[in-house]
C-alpha cells in the first residue's frame, strides 16, 4: 500500500506534465537565477516567469480495527484541454480552439460537454498555461474511450478523489468531504493548488480533518519572456495524511446494519466490547451513502436527503435519545439491591394496576401474576413491582446509579452532535413542571418512562458496565493514529474511569433476571434465544412525542456470552405514529440476526481477540491484517 501510494503520486505530477508539455515546444535552457526568484502577485502577474504551485496531498485512509478500509483513495481522471503556449490567441481564436478540442473530446466519450464561451475565455485569460478541464470524473467506459486518442492539445489529467469502499455501512460515522478553497478560475496565485481540496464535513472526517490533511508538495514552472515555457519540476512531493484505525468490526458493522435494514424502518444497534469499551459497531438506520457527496453532491439530492421524513442524515446510535422503557429497571433493580431497600428474596404483588394519588398506574400484562421476587419481576418485566419498589428506594437512589452507568452524559465519541440524553432530577421537574418529584414521576421513572432520555450508544455502555461485574471504560472509537512510515502519531488507550461500589451479590442477581429474560419460560425477550450461546438481555418498550403523534420506542439491551460477555449491545427500534411494537418482537430479533451470524463457527467467533492483537502490536494498517 505505500508503494501504491508513492505511485499515486507520481502519476498526479506525471498528469500535470503531459497537460502542460501537450504538444508545446521543449525547453531550450534552464530558467536563470534572477527569473527563479520571481513570486508572481496580481500586479506583476503579466512580468512574472516563475510559478510555484501546491500539489494537494491525498487524505489519509480511515480503517476498521483490522486495517480494512472505511475511506480511502482511489486516481480519478479528469479529461482537459492543453493551450498552446506563448498565448498569443486572439478571444475568437482561443475559442475557436476550445470549441474544436471539447467538440472531439464529446464524440470520445460519448456524451455532451457543455462549457461556455465565457468560462473558455476567463481560463484563457487567468491561467491558461494549465489544462482547462472539460469533464471530470471520468467513467471506466469512458476512460478507456480516450486512451492512447488524447492527444493534439486534449489530455487527461489524474488526480486523487475520495472514495468509500463500504458504501452506506459505517457512513454515518465515517461521514463525509467537500470541497474547500476557492474556485480555480481567477489569476493564478503562487502556491494555490492544481485542483481543489477537500475537507472532513462530517463524522470522523471532519473530527481528524488536520491529521488526514497531508502535506501540500511544490511544483515549478518557468517562463522566458516571451510567455513559452522553459521548465517544470517536481521540487517537493506531497506527504500523505495519517490513518486513522477506529476501533469498529467492519464485520459486525455489516451485520448490525443489515439487521436494521431488513427488520426496521428506523431505528439503531450499538455493540460495544465489555472488556475494553471499544466500540465494535454504532449503526443507525436509514442512513447514506457518503458517496453521494464525491467529488460534490447535487442540490436536488440533498434536499431529498434533508426532507426525507425518516432522517438519513441524523445518525440515531448516539445524537438520538429515547425513553428507555423497561431496560432501565435494571439500573432501578441495582439501586433497589444496593440501598437495602429490597433483598433479591422480598416479594411484592404483581397486581394489574395499583393506586398513586389519585391516578391508576397499570401493568403491562392483564391479571394478577402473584408474588415476585427481583428476579422473576425482571424476567416478567412486571411494572407493577417496579412501581411500588421505585417508590420505596426513592428518586435520589434510582437517579445517583443511573448516572454512575453513565446516563445524562455524553459517552465522549469524538463526533458532534451526540446527546447526552437526560435523568430527570428534581431541579429539572422544577425548571419544566414547576415540581418536585411525585411519587407518579418516581413510579414513571421506574419504567423508564416519563421525563428520561437515553441514547443507544449509553445503553449498551451501561449493559457493558453490568456484564463485567461494575467496570466503567471509557468509551473508545478510535484506537490510534498512525503516520504513513506506520508510526503511532497517537494512541488512544484503553482506560477504566472508575469502579462501581456494587456488590458481587447485586450483579449475579441481574445477571441471572437477564439470563431468564431470554431464556427462562416467562421472560420477554425469547425472539433473541441462540442456540450456540446464551444470551442476557432486557426488553423496554416505551412511548414518547406529542399526544396524538406517539411513537414507540421498543428496545432489546444486554451483552453475550452470559458467563463470559464478550459483546454488550443496545438496540431500537423506532416505530411509526400509533404502532404498537414489542421490544421482546422486534428489537431483540435484529439482535439475534447479527450473532447467530458472528456464531456460525469458532473461528468466526475467536477472529476480533486476534485481529486486535495484531493492531496493539502497531501493525501497519497498510499491511491489512484483516483474515
Amino acid at each position: 500500500m505505500t508503494f501504491l501510494r508513492d505511485l499515486l503520486i507520481v502519476l498526479s505530477i506525471f498528469g500535470l506534465a503531459t497537460a502542460v508539455y501537450a504538444q508545446s515546444p521543449a525547453p531550450t535552457s534552464s530558467a536563470s537565477p534572477e527569473e527563479e526568484t520571481i513570486i508572481p502577485t496580481f500586479e506583476t502577474q503579466k512580468l512574472a516567469r516563475t510559478y510555484i504551485l501546491d500539489i494537494p496531498a491525498p487524505r489519509g485512509q480511515i480503517t476498521d480495527r483490522t486495517g480494512l478500509p472505511l475511506a480511502q483513495n482511489k486516481v480519478s481522471y479528469n479529461l482537459a484541454v492543453s493551450f498552446p503556449t506563448p498565448l498569443d490567441f486572439t478571444d475568437t481564436k482561443a475559442v475557436a480552439f476550445a470549441r474544436e478540442k471539447i467538440d472531439k473530446a464529446a464524440k470520445l466519450i460519448g456524451r455532451s460537454i457543455k462549457i461556455s464561451d465565457d468560462a473558455i475565455l476567463r481560463h484563457y485569460h487567468n491561467r491558461g498555461i494549465l489544462p482547462l478541464e472539460i469533464a471530470r470524473n471520468l467513467k471506466e467506459s469512458e476512460d478507456e474511450a480516450v486512451k492512447g486518442r488524447a492527444k493534439d492539445f486534449l489530455v487527461v489529467r489524474p488526480i486523487y478523489v475520495r472514495v468509500y469502499p463500504n458504501g452506506k455501512t459505517a457512513g454515518a460515522i465515517v461521514g463525509y468531504t467537500g470541497k474547500t478553497g476557492r474556485n480555480l478560475d481567477g489569476i493564478i496565485d503562487n502556491h494555490e493548488t492544481l485542483w481543489p481540496e477537500t475537507e472532513g464535513r462530517d463524522g470522523l472526517e471532519q473530527t481528524f480533518n488536520e491529521l488526514l490533511t497531508g502535506k501540500h508538495g511544490e511544483y515549478k514552472m518557468t517562463f522566458d519572456k516571451d510567455g513559452r515555457k522553459t521548465s517544470e519540476r517536481l521540487i517537493k512531493p506531497a506527504v500523505p495524511g495519517n490513518n486513522v484505525v477506529t476501533t469498529l468490526d467492519l464485520r459486525l458493522q455489516e451485520l448490525a446494519e443489515k439487521a436494521l435494514a431488513a427488520k426496521a424502518k428506523r431505528g439503531a444497534i450499538v455493540i460495544v466490547d465489555p472488556t475494553d469499551g471499544d466500540i465494535l459497531a454504532m449503526a443507525s438506520w436509514p442512513t447514506y451513502d457518503p458517496n453521494l457527496f464525491v467529488p460534490s453532491i447535487s442540490e436536488e439530492k440533498f434536499k431529498q436527503l434533508q426532507n426525507d421524513p425518516d432522517l438519513p442524515l441524523l445518525p440515531r446510535a448516539f445524537r438520538s435519545a429515547y425513553p428507555p422503557g423497561s431496560t432501565f429497571k435494571v439500573a432501578v433493580g441495582i439501586a433497589a439491591l444496593e440501598t437495602g431497600a429490597v433483598r433479591s428474596d422480598d416479594l411484592y404483588q404483581c397486581l394489574p394496576g395499583i393506586q398513586i394519588g389519585n391516578l391508576t398506574f397499570h401493568n403491562w400484562k392483564k391479571g394478577d401474576q402473584g408474588a415476585l421476587n427481583f428476579v422473576q419481576a425482571l424476567t416478567q418485566s412486571c411494572d407493577t413491582w417496579f412501581y411500588q419498589v421505585g417508590i420505596k428506594v426513592g428518586a435520589d437512589p434510582i437517579i445517583d446509579w443511573s448516572l454512575k452507568l453513565g446516563f445524562g452524559a455524553k459517552c465522549g465519541i469524538p463526533l458532534r452532535g451526540e446527546a447526552e440524553g437526560r435523568v430527570p432530577n428534581d431541579e429539572y421537574m422544577k425548571a419544566i413542571h414547576g415540581r418536585k418529584l411525585l411519587n407518579g414521576d418516581i413510579a414513571n421513572l421506574s419504567i423508564g418512562q416519563g421525563d428520561m432520555l437515553v441514547t443507544p450508544l449509553q445503553m449498551a455502555q451501561a449493559m457493558a458496565i453490568v456484564a463485567n461485574g461494575g467496570k466503567f471504560y471509557q468509551t473508545r472509537l478510535v484506537r490510534q493514529v498512525q503516520s504513513l512510515d506506520q508510526k503511532i502519531v497517537t494512541a488512544y488507550e484503553e482506560r477504566e474511569k472508575r469502579t462501581l461500589d456494587v456488590s458481587e451479590t447485586t450483579m449475579d442477581e441481574v445477571r441471572k433476571g437477564m439470563i431468564d429474560v431470554v431464556n427462562g419460560p416467562n421472560g420477554t425477550g425469547h425472539e433473541a434465544q441462540l442456540e450456540s450461546v446464551e444470551v442476557a438481555g432486557k426488553t423496554g418498550t416505551a412511548q414518547w412525542g406529542p399526544k396524538n403523534k406517539e411513537r414507540t420506542a421498543a428496545w432489546f439491551a444486554g451483552f453475550l456470552p452470559a458467563d463470559q460477555p464478550r459483546y454488550a449491545f443496545a438496540a431500537v427500534y423506532e416505530g411509526d405514529v400509533g404502532s404498537k411494537v414489542h421490544g421482546g418482537t422486534v428489537a431483540a430479533p435484529m439482535i439475534a440476526d447479527v450473532f447467530k451470524e458472528i456464531y456460525k463457527s469458532s473461528e468466526t467467533a475467536n477472529h476480533r481477540r486476534a485481529s486486535t492483537q495484531e493492531i496493539r502490536r502497531a501493525q501497519p494498517v497498510e499491511e491489512d491484517a484483516s483474515d
